[in-house]
């Protein structure tokens, strides 16, 4: 496991914590996406700002690290695909475990392959940052709830033409009509 950079403006340095339970540090940081993140669909654009506010708390397992992540997602409207903007709030809780804890619980069989572990003195927010905004993405973007789509016939924007349609001639009766 590669240690985290502590230069990311998404790592944090817990030894303001110490190893005492029930210690506490807020923080609020503006940090800028150096990749994006998201789906093919939507997703917040590389360079984009995000916002994050964390509260970090010692535990006796590790830090807990609870928080909340806002920025805006692009992407396009899946019905249309006109452009769609949303704006994106993502809340976030994770237990951090220290090292000797996570041996521990590895050696006793309570292995949990999902767990979070400290590196030395450093938290690392990015993949958990990652996941909650990725949760908060719409599945299917719209621009608009009622967004009556593109015409399946000709591709024509039906929200321009609301009475747009086409005569369509089933081909077993089309000989009758000359």
């Amino acid at each position: 496991m590669t240690s985290p950079d502590p230069r990311s403006p998404l790592v944090y340095d817990i030894r303001v914590l110490g190893r005492r339970a029930g210690t506490m540090d807020e923080s609020s940081r503006a940090v800028r996406l150096a990749d994006e993140v998201g789906t093919e669909v939507i997703a917040v654009p590389a360079g984009s700002t995000l916002q994050v506010e964390t509260r970090l708390e010692s535990v006796l397992e590790g830090v807990l690290a609870t928080g909340t992540v806002e920025s805006v997602a692009r992407g396009a409207c899946v019905r249309c695909l006109e452009p769609v903007s949303q704006q994106v709030l993502a809340p976030f809780q994770e237990l951090f475990a220290y090292a000797d804890r996570a041996a521990h619980h590895h050696e006793v069989g309570d292995d949990d392959e999902d767990q979070y572990v400290l590196q030395g003195d450093l938290l690392d927010l990015e993949p958990v940052i990652r996941d909650a905004v990725v949760l908060q993405l719409p599945f299917q973007p719209v621009c608009r709830p009622d967004c009556p789509g593109l015409c399946p016939q000709c591709g024509a924007l039906l929200a321009d033409d609301p009475d747009h349609g086409h005569d369509t001639i089933d081909p077993r009766w089309a000989s009758l009509q000359a």
